[in-house]
């Protein structure tokens, strides 16, 4: 209800959704699925899945979302790295969703396993005092792509 994305992320898009509890008065309570291109990293599309509020406050954009999602992220081209990503154990930011009006918002975080190349997804939820300890994460070990070998990550 509250998609407020950031300027890098203008390729999300919803497409999905399906029902969890009917309400009378309102939408139904329901959960969305959208997908979404990791911004520096080509050749690999996510997908989140998060609960949306129905009933009489979500019509009208009151409602507070709860604070889970789910995310899955795969490989569904050659993988190039339109510039550099962040090498540091806390990674950097994919993705960001507002779950209330002002206090909760959705992330999802890219890390480098710079052991072994793989690029790992974790969603989370955050508040203004504290976040939500209900993660999602979700691995892709970038591999060779119609015999276009996967490119070395650029790390800044």
């Amino acid at each position: 209800m509250f998609a407020l994305l950031l300027p890098f992320q203008a390729s999300a898009r919803d497409i999905g959704e399906v029902s969890t509890a009917f309400k009378l008065i309102g939408p139904n309570h329901k959960i969305v699925v959208t997908a979404f291109e990791d911004p520096k990293v080509k050749g690999i599309s996510c997908y989140v899945a998060r609960p949306r509020t129905g009933g009489l406050k979500g019509a009208v954009g009151l409602a507070e979302d709860p604070s889970i999602a789910s995310v899955s992220c795969v490989q569904t081209g050659p993988v190039t790295y339109a510039e550099a990503i962040s090498g540091d154990e806390e990674g950097e930011q994919v993705f960001d969703e507002s779950r209330s009006l002002i206090f909760k918002s959705l992330e999802i975080d890219r890390i480098l396993d710079k052991e072994n190349g793989s690029l790992v997804y974790v969603a989370r939820t955050t508040r203004l005092i504290d976040g939500s300890p209900s993660t999602s994460l979700s691995v892709v070990a970038p591999m060779t792509w119609e015999a276009v070998p996967a490119e070395a990550p650029k790390v800044r």
